[in-house]
Formats: structure tokens, C-alpha cells, sequence
């Protein structure tokens, strides 16, 4: 089946040379295939000129970007309070837009949030629900029957780009992203790789593009191990990112495009910061150099500063090319912000007025920035408060699209939010589940906000966040009623994946 074209194809084995070699193998005369690959070309190309004159008939529908920062807290923006921090062109994109304050990541940790902003099934649902690390790696690939926003789009005639850091599937692996409806993929496959910010090699499509760093691995970590420490650093991966990002728009900027620019910055090297105890990789610290602070916290201060301004350099690509007014930009963060660098959560308070950081399932893990920006569609100035979360991005953007494909999703469009027109549907309920720390679930709804640690079994903490943003107050008792209905959308969200079960030590839910 050939899910990403959505056409009629005999085996995905005709898309490459050693699926070629093992049709013949089996006998299919040389002849046939050439007829084959005459009939395949031509068909392409007539749907090519069917695209076009689509576009003609009716009105062409925007261009997309999703720009994802990585352990980006709720408050590392100005736009979101940070007074430290300078991100001048995000809070800029902030005022010219819409501003989310009750928007929500799709976990508390890397893959499973991306599964679920990609398939638009939360985590109860979604095949992808933790980081799988590299005992076995293969349970993080997302399936062939897996429906992606980028397959939704491709089929109604975008071109789909993923830029930056995947994490769902390698080359080998029915997640890989050419597998998953992007047409081109530059960029991170393994998420251990994407640690490391000057490299030796990253991926364009399948194959890998060597870059000028040497790279030191952990004592003890065998040659093929992805993760370490450059010794030699030229080649900073997100200045290449950020680069191919703008080469991707001009390329494509006479087409409906759709670009998922998956940053890494700011997580942390986790792999240097135990080795020379600094995680925050950055060639220069910029406005930074003369603070009187350690390191690591110029370097996490100077990463998210870099990547504002190449947010900045994309936005001012947009309106050169003069396709920013049908250009729909979208920016969040994969979770809440980490402590993995080495630096001073204390410094800047990176994730606002909420309690927890990464891995956690109160708000300060969960709840993330989200800036909206279309000029001419979104209106200036605006601040939301509609409650959203990763998996409402997929619908969001079929809807847009005009895509009348069934895909099974637990999200709900926000197109009526963001453009002001129809009736925004609500959420009845938001839910997580998180694998690690001994487990824990999570809900959310109305103004409720309920954790269970271990999940299925243990007790339910209620959190009152109209009154108690930091969720320091358990008022179960006070409201067992509420907490039996969290506990009630616990047991009809989670559904059981033989693949992913409790591990490691419970810790503090709030912590």
C-alpha cells in the first residue's frame, strides 16, 4: 500500500533500487518494469498538471510552518514573561498575532509529544508513548498505518519538508520521515544523535551528510554510539538547520508548502554536560559574554536568543517573497524546560507562574508557549485562552488545508479560534500518561487539573488552577466527586500498549 501518495502502486518495493533487484529476482521481466516505470511517470505527471490546475480553480490554500523548540519553557519568552532572555522577534511575532496561554505539549518528554503532534492521538492512544532509549529503539517508529499531518497535507497537493529533529523512525523503520508524507527530510533521525549540536554527520533524506566536527563518545559507550562531546567544533548544527529551513521556503515558495521546522535548541548535550559539565552548546554567547554567570547559563541564555533570530530571518524571508499574508506560522515547544545543561533554573525561571519541569505532569511540564501568526487572518494583538493541545494540530490544519480525509485523531480544530470565524468546539477533557519515574496519568478539565502516580493504581492529587497555579494544594478530599470524574477520564483515555509498561523509581508528582 501506498499510503503517502495515496495512489494505486503494486509494493513500496518500486520506490527504491533494491525493491527493483527483488522484483527481479523473482522473475517480473525487464520489459514489464519498463512499462511500469513509463506509466508511473506519466501519471505523476499528469496529476502535476491536475495540482496546478486546481490551484486555478480555486482559491490555493496557505502555506504552513511549525516551528517546534526543544525543552522550551512557558516562560522562556518575553511574550511570556521572561525578563532575562531576549527573544525579541518571537514576542514581535507574539504582538502581530495570537498569543495561547492554555495551550498544552503532548508530553512530558520528547517522542511521545511529537507522536502525538504528528498523528494527533494523545498518549493513551498514540503507538509512540515514551522515549523508548536504544535497548529498543524500533517501538519508537511510528507504523505504516499511522496517519501523519504531513500525509494529510501531501495528498492535497503540498510539498512537505521536515527540517530539524524527527525522533520517530530511522532509515530502516516505517517511521522514517520520507515513509511519513514529507517529501524531503534534513536534519536528526535518533533523538540521542540530536543531543549533540556540532556532530559528524547529519541526515538529507536517506543519506548521511558528513560534517568537518570530531567527536569524543562517553568512556565505555561502544563506536557506533551517536551521543558524545566534539572536541573539533566547526559545523553548529542549528546555524545548518536554520539555513536549509530558508533554502526550503525559497525553493518552494511559489507552491502551497508545508514546513515542520523541529529545532533542538535549547536542550541540553546531556552526553557533555556529564562529561565537561556543560550541556549548553552554543558557538558564541553573544549578548551574554559579559555576564557575570557560569557557563552553562550564558549558553542556554545565547541558544534561545540564536533561535529567535533565526525565527526572525525566516519571518523577514516570508514578506522579501511577499507570500507572508498566505503563510500561517505556528511556533511552540515539544515540553517543559529542562535542568539537563548544567545552568541555573533559578537564573530564569523558565517555566513562569507553574511548578515542574520536564518529565513532570504538572503544568510547568506540559504547558507550553504557542504563538499564531498570519497577517491579514489572525488578528493582531490577541491573546487566547482556549484550551489546546498537540493533538488538535493535525485537525487544525485539515481542516485548512480543505483535506477531506478520515483520520482518526482525539483533536479538535482551533481554525475557528485563530481566524475568529464559527463555532470553537471545546475539549471535554486533555489527558497524558507518562512511562518513566514509576508512571503517572494526567487530566485536565474546566479548571481541574488531576495526577495519578503509578498510573491505573495509585491515588489521584486534585489541583484547583484558578486558584492554585503552582499545584501545591491537594484538594481531593475537599472534592471527591471531581476527582472520581478525573479518575473516570483516566480509564476511558488509556487504552493498554503491550509495548509500554511502568519503569524506573516514583518520585514527587509536583516535582
Amino acid at each position: 500500500m501506498c499510503r503517502a501518495l495515496n495512489v494505486p502502486a503494486p509494493n513500496r518495493r518500486f520506490d527504491s533500487p533494491t525493491g527493483a533487484r527483488h522484483m527481479c529476482k523473482l522473475g517480473r521481466p525487464r520489459a514489464v518494469w519498463h512499462l511500469w516505470s513509463v506509466v508511473m511517470v506519466a501519471w505523476f505527471s499528469m496529476q502535476a498538471w491536475m495540482t496546478t490546475a486546481a490551484w486555478a480553480d480555486e482559491e490555493r490554500p496557505p502555506n504552513v510552518i511549525f516551528i517546534l523548540a526543544d525543552d522550551l519553557g512557558y516562560g522562556d519568552l518575553g511574550c511570556y514573561g521572561q525578563q532575562i532572555i531576549q527573544t525579541p522577534r518571537l514576542d514581535d511575532l507574539a504582538s502581530q498575532g495570537m498569543r495561547f496561554t492554555q495551550f498544552y505539549a503532548g508530553c512530558t518528554v520528547c517522542a511521545p509529544s511529537r507522536c502525538v503532534l504528528m498523528t494527533g492521538q494523545h498518549t493513551g492512544h498514540a503507538h509512540v508513548r515514551g522515549n523508548a532509549g536504544s535497548v529498543n529503539r524500533v517501538i519508537q517508529s511510528l507504523r505504516d498505518e499511522d496517519i501523519t499531518v504531513a500525509e494529510v497535507l501531501q495528498e492535497r497537493g503540498y510539498r512537505t519538508g521536515l527540517i530539524g529533529k524527527w525522533g520517530l523512525g530511522e532509515v530502516e523503520d516505517p517511521g522514517f520521515p520520507r515513509k511519513q508524507g514529507f517529501d524531503y527530510f534534513y536534519g536528526y533521525l535518533s533523538q540521542l544523535h540530536a543531543h549533540n549540536y556540532y556532530p559528524e554527520f547529519l541526515y538529507r533524506n536517506d543519506q548521511r551528510v558528513p560534517l568537518r566536527n570530531k567527536v569524543r563518545r562517553p568512556e565505555g559507550k561502544p563506536a557506533d554510539f551517536l551521543g558524545g562531546s566534539a572536541t573539533v567544533r566547526v559545523d553548529y548544527s542549528h546555524d545548518l538547520i536554520a539555513e536549509e529551513a530558508l533554502k526550503f521556503v525559497r525553493e518552494n515558495a511559489a507552491d502551497p508548502f508545508f514546513l515542520y521546522l523541529a529545532f533542538t535548541i535549547p536542550h541540553a548535550n546531556n552526553e557533555a554536560t556529564r562529561m565537561v559539565g556543560d550541556g549548553a552548546e552554543v558557538p558564541t554567547y553573544g549578548m551574554y559574554a559579559t555576564r557575570q554567570w557560569p557557563n552553562p547559563d550564558k549558553g542556554q541564555a545565547a541558544m534561545i536568543s540564536r533561535m529567535d533570530a533565526d525565527v526572525g530571518r525566516l519571518v523577514d524571508l516570508l514578506r522579501q517573497l511577499e507570500i507572508d499574508d498566505h503563510t500561517l506560522i505556528l511556533f511552540s515547544s515539544d515540553n517543559g524546560p529542562h535542568d539537563e545543561a548544567n545552568h541555573d533554573l533559578e537564573r530564569f525561571n523558565p517555566n513562569g507562574p507553574w511548578s515542574g519541569i520536564k518529565r513532570s505532569l504538572t503544568e510547568g511540564g506540559i504547558r507550553v508557549p504557542m504563538i499564531a501568526y498570519w497577517p491579514g487572518k489572525i488578528a493582531a494583538g490577541q491573546t487566547s485562552e482556549h484550551v489546546a493541545y498537540f493533538a488538535d494540530v493535525l485537525p487544525t490544519l485539515q481542516q485548512l488545508s480543505g483535506s477531506e480525509k478520515e483520520v482518526a485523531t482525539d483533536g479538535i480544530s482551533f481554525l475557528p479560534t485563530l481566524l475568529g470565524e464559527g463555532q470553537q468546539r471545546e475539549h471535554e477533557y486533555l489527558y497524558w500518561e507518562f512511562y518513566e519515574q514509576g508512571s503517572r496519568q494526567s487530566v485536565r478539565f474546566d479548571n481541574w487539573a488531576a495526577i495519578r502516580q503509578p498510573m491505573r493504581t495509585g491515588s489521584v492529587a486534585l489541583f484547583d488552577l484558578s486558584a492554585d497555579q503552582a499545584q501545591q494544594r491537594d484538594v481531593s478530599e475537599q472534592h471527591p466527586e471531581v476527582a472520581a470524574r478525573a479518575v473516570s477520564y483516566m480509564e476511558e483515555a488509556h487504552v493498554p500498549h503491550p509495548n509500554w509498561k511502568p519503569r524506573g523509581k516514583p518520585r514527587p508528582a509536583r516535582k
